[in-house]
């Protein structure tokens, strides 16, 4: 069993609470509860146990994103859509581009509020943990070394939580200790990634070089994560005032001027990891994903989930991304996804022998627990389905051994929702060096670490790399991960690579209602209209003028919740909302 799992056991049988709160197996949204430091209720740590479980109490908050971080991120962008039950639903508004502060509880846009106040959660919980251990005594069942590791552990989840709050929602209050609950000013850009930066590094010299099991804090963890946190920082994200002189432009800022020094900083920590030798590219893309591929030699940090509740008290951690692609499973195979792709042309965009396509866009499947019956995705039925998430029986078929399959398995009854969410991985560094080495003017040290993703792949290697090039194998090697909305803001491209929707095959007239589709469907030579889904292409078409028309420059940022039990009053709201 994993430390993780042991460790909150450990937290249990102590009889100290931990608030978690599970969705439903049959939806993809999360709870609405919002705790700000109330998980932890020891008043004085005494032991090792208790000291490794109150640490433990800032995770939770962290397992309960998973689905939420892949609408916030992946639907604000050009290549996915979401059909999440009716179109006034927080999901759908977030495809439209329609998204604004949350109001009141029965406004649907939920999940910007979730993700800002879960990770404040986190972050209250790691506050009073923080406090707790540096207030309890050194005795013979409490030894140092266990508080120097649990407080590198808290240190590095609330560095991590900033993070996620500086690029999502620009200046946020930093709240440091648990008297800082109620702070509302705002801090600068500056003054956060200042306090990330010092949080990881202090995490850095308590923390265990390595770790079998991923979703432990390490050395090699922290060293990737502050790699990405400088080449974030390295672009200069923008200042509430820059937001506001574009926040109702149709087109993007200026494009970034790099700060040398940050860049520098992003390549000595990659090499850190690099250099470890602890991690490494898989031969197989494929064995990154589903529970066999769980702390895979690739992976550096992942996010624990148990799974759902299995005896009827809720004490699951439910990734509910792993269902949210595969909504209905084989009870319905052709019904409208919770999220997928925006458009069939999408798989156009790698090469034929490119190794990832058959994973990332899943266009046949088996269903194991029914003596692989064959489910094929194809125009007019409807579109193909992201393939990263859906359970796996195993990896007995493959890209390389037949092309276009992926086996899943696990029933609505069995699946348990237990995949692991990959925070970064080796892929991800590389890519991350490549950049920063990139805008250092050093291309021909980049081009090396690109080239190694595309020979994993089976596609050719570049000759020479160019920022369109290094952007475009980004979008190819880490789609649907979570990475898409963060790089195009870095990037300062959000507006126009939305914009660019127009170029796809359900933007055309021929999509516009369901009268239309059916016309279209015929004359792509399919006749009988009654298996064509109309209505799904025809949402299609909605979403995809709506990210058309609404995309401006307010969405480089997520609006700050008005209600919200630990947030109301913060202010001034992000330009734009």
């Amino acid at each position: 069993m994993n430390k993780f799992i042991s460790f909150l056991k450990s937290w249990i049988s102590i009889h100290a609470l931990v608030l978690i709160s599970f969705a439903l197996f049959f939806s993809c949204s999360d709870d609405d509860d919002v705790n700000n430091g109330g998980g932890i209720t020891t008043e004085v740590i005494k032991t090792n146990a208790e000291a490794l479980a109150i640490g433990n109490a800032v995770f939770p908050p962290l397992t309960r994103l998973s689905s939420s971080f892949s609408f916030l991120i992946e639907l604000p962008v050009d290549n996915t859509i979401s059909f999440e039950g009716p179109e006034d639903r927080g999901a759908p508004v977030l495809s439209r581009f329609e998204h604004a502060p949350k109001t009141g509880f029965d406004t649907p846009h939920d999940y910007p509020d979730k993700v800002f106040s879960r990770l404040y959660e986190s972050i209250g919980n790691s506050n009073v943990a923080l406090e707790k251990l540096d207030s309890s005594r050194v005795t013979e069942t409490l030894s140092q070394t266990t508080k120097d590791l649990v407080a590198a552990r808290v240190k590095f989840t609330r560095a991590l939580s900033y993070h996620y709050l500086v690029q999502l929602y620009g200046e946020v209050p930093l709240r440091l200790t648990s008297a800082d609950s109620i702070v509302k000013t705002r801090n600068s850009i500056d003054e956060i990634y200042n306090q990330i930066v010092k949080d990881f590094t202090e995490a850095l010299e308590y923390l265990p070089e390595y770790d079998s099991n991923k979703a432990t804090p390490t050395k090699g963890a922290a060293n990737a994560i502050l790699s990405r946190v400088y080449l974030s920082w390295a672009g200069k994200p923008l200042t509430q005032s820059e937001v506001a002189a574009i926040a109702s432009s149709a087109s993007d800022p200026s494009s970034p001027q790099w700060d040398t020094k940050k860049l520098e900083e992003a390549v000595k920590y990659a090499d850190k990891v690099i250099n470890s030798g602890n991690y490494k590219l898989l031969t197989d893309f494929n064995r990154n994903f589903g529970i066999p591929g769980q702390n895979g030699d690739e992976h550096i940090y992942t996010i624990h989930h148990e799974g759902d509740p299995t005896d009827g008290n809720n004490n699951g951690q439910s990734n509910h991304q792993t269902h949210c692609t595969f909504t209905n499973r084989y009870t319905d195979i052709y019904a409208d996804f919770h999220i997928g792709p925006a458009d069939e042309t999408l798989l156009s965009q790698y090469e034929a022998n490119d190794k990832r396509r058959t994973i990332t866009y899943a266009t046949t499947l088996y269903d194991s627990d029914d003596g692989n019956k064959r489910y094929d995705w194809a125009f007019p039925v409807t579109s193909p389905i992201y393939g990263k998430w859906i359970h796996r029986a195993n990896y007995n078929l493959t890209p390389e051994t037949l092309p276009g399959i992926l086996r899943a398995g696990g029933n609505a009854s069995s699946q348990t929702n237990n995949i692991n969410r990959i925070e970064i991985r080796y892929a991800e560094l590389l890519l991350i060096k490549a950049e920063a080495l990139l805008w250092l003017g050093k291309a021909g040290e980049a081009l090396p670490l690109v080239n190694q993703i595309r020979s994993r792949a089976g596609i050719a290697s570049l000759a020479s790399l160019t920022k369109e090039a290094l952007f475009n194998e980004w979008d190819l090697e880490l789609r649907f991960e979570q990475k898409r909305w963060t790089n195009l803001v870095r990037w300062r491209t959000l507006v126009q690579t939305v914009r660019s929707v127009n170029k796809y095959e359900y933007f055309k007239e021929g999509y516009k209602d369901e009268e239309s589709v059916i016309a279209t469907a015929a004359s792509r030579g399919f006749t009988d209209a009654e298996t064509v889904n109309a209505p799904f292409y025809a949402k299609a078409y909605k979403h995809l003028h709506a990210k058309y028309d609404n995309v401006r420059g307010k969405h480089y940022r997520f609006p700050i919740p008005k209600l919200s039990a630990i947030d109301y009053g913060i202010g001034p709201q992000n330009p734009g909302y």
